[in-house]
């Protein structure tokens, strides 16, 4: 009976209350929106946070430097390679040497440790797919990759097979599973 009165009671007064119940809604929801839009949306495309924050942009873009001086493997191996960190103080032995980010580079070569860059992209474990070929037929690395020179952090891809398959359809290679990918 107590808990008919205490129901009947509150609908009384979220009825004299509509107005303002009304307004603290839309002020949550607004207020929800705005921290998904301001804090949440602009890292769904993210990929994961690295060792040292490299930024494509940077190199790729503003420097132009092009993507087979850091994966110099791609044109000549099944993988791109990741660049050592010799490749890195190559440049940046010199510029921005003092760099608390670049200093960690040195950390890195002086114990002699490769750096533990996290894996961005990825593909089934049964495709065996070849860089080389690619590079050796041209195909630009932003055909998969997408725009890297406009990324400060990759966001990465996991490959599926319908970006393969549609891709060898438009340039007119084999579609071939054993003789394409899965080899």
């Amino acid at each position: 009976m107590k808990t008919a009165a205490a129901v009947k009671n509150l609908r009384r007064l979220m009825g004299r209350n509509r107005t303002e119940l009304a307004l603290i809604g839309h002020v949550v929801v607004l207020t929800g929106l705005f921290l998904y839009f301001f804090y949440g949306y602009p890292l769904i495309h993210l990929g994961p946070e690295q060792p040292i924050p490299f930024s494509h942009r940077v190199h790729a873009g503003d420097k132009n430097i092009a993507c087979l001086f850091c994966h110099s493997e791609a044109d000549r191996s099944a993988f791109p390679g990741i660049p050592p960190v010799e490749k890195c103080l190559f440049c940046h032995q010199y510029i921005i040497a003092n760099h608390p980010e670049i200093q960690k580079l040195h950390g890195y070569f002086n114990t002699g440790t490769p750096i533990p860059w996290k894996k961005v992209n990825y593909l089934p474990e049964h495709v065996f797919f070849k860089h080389q070929r690619h590079v050796r037929k041209e195909i630009a690395c932003d055909r998969c990759h997408g725009p890297v020179e406009t990324m400060d952090r990759l966001s990465g891809e996991k490959f599926q097979m319908g970006f393969c398959v549609n891709c060898h359809k438009e340039k007119k290679a084999s579609v071939d599973c054993w003789l394409a990918c899965h080899n």
